[in-house]
C-alpha cells in the first residue's frame, strides 16, 4: 500500500530542497521527523508538515499502522521560476531567477498490510424533528395554548402586518404646536424616541 502527498511552490531552489529530502529518504517515519526537527535549514520545516500531512493520510483514511511506514520515495522537482531584475552600476541591470521546488512524496510499508482502497467514512444522518413547524396563525394559536402562553404574547405574521399597515401615514405633529417654520409635522413610519429628540430641540 502507498500513500502520495504533494506540496507545490516551496520558494526555495531546489538544490537547497534535495539536500533536505536526501538526508530522510529511505528511513522510517519517527526517524525522518526526528532527522527534520533538528536540521539547520529553512525548508526543513515545509517538508516536516509534508510528512505530518502524509503520515495523518495514512492512518485515517487507510487505516495503515504508523510504526509500519518508511519514505519510499520523496523527489523535489522544479516549479516555475520567478524572473526579477536587480539594478546595478551604470544604470544596467541584471537578471534574478527565484525559483520554486515541487515536493512528491510516497510513503510504503515495511509489512504489506493487504490494504489497497481508502475507508470509506460515514456520513452523519440529518436530525429528525419530532415537532413540525406551524405555517398558520391558527396552528400557532393552538401550540401556544398546549405550552400555556397567554394569548397576548403570541404574534402571528397576519397581526404584525396589520399594525405596520394602520403605522404607516399617521401624522405625529409637536403638541405645543406648530413652530414658525411650520416644519414640525413628520408623516410616515417614523420611531417615536427619534420624534421625541427632534421636539426636544425646537425652542418653539
Amino acid at each position: 500500500m502507498e500513500v502520495k502527498a504533494k506540496l507545490k511552490y516551496i520558494k526555495t531552489a531546489p538544490r537547497k530542497v534535495r539536500l533536505v529530502l536526501g538526508a530522510i529518504r529511505g528511513l522510517g517515519v519517527e526517524k525522518a521527523l526526528n532527522q527534520l526537527k533538528f536540521l539547520d535549514k529553512k525548508v526543513a520545516h515545509e517538508i516536516k508538515k509534508l510528512l505530518d500531512s502524509a503520515i495523518s493520510n495514512a492512518v485515517n483514511n487507510f487505516e495503515l499502522e504508523r510504526s509500519n511506514l518508511f519514505i519510499k520515495e520523496i523527489t523535489g522537482d522544479d516549479g516555475p521560476t520567478l524572473k526579477r531584475w536587480a539594478p546595478k552600476a551604470r544604470g544596467r541591470a541584471t537578471p534574478v531567477r527565484k525559483r520554486t521546488t515541487h515536493v512528491n512524496l510516497i510513503l510504503g510499508e515495511l509489512v504489506d498490510s493487504g490494504k489497497k482502497e481508502a475507508v470509506k467514512q460515514k456520513i452523519a444522518e440529518p436530525i429528525k424533528l419530532d415537532k413540525k413547524i406551524a405555517d398558520t396563525p391558527e396552528q400557532e394559536k393552538k401550540d401556544a395554548k398546549k405550552l400555556n402562553i397567554k394569548k397576548d404574547d403570541v404574534l402571528t405574521d397576519l397581526t404584525r402586518g396589520n399594525k405596520e399597515k394602520k403605522e404607516i401615514g399617521k401624522k405625529i405633529s409637536d403638541p405645543r404646536g406648530e413652530g414658525k417654520g411650520k416644519n414640525t409635522k413628520i408623516e410616515g413610519n417614523i420611531q417615536k424616541n427619534f420624534v421625541n429628540k427632534i421636539f426636544r430641540r425646537k425652542s418653539g
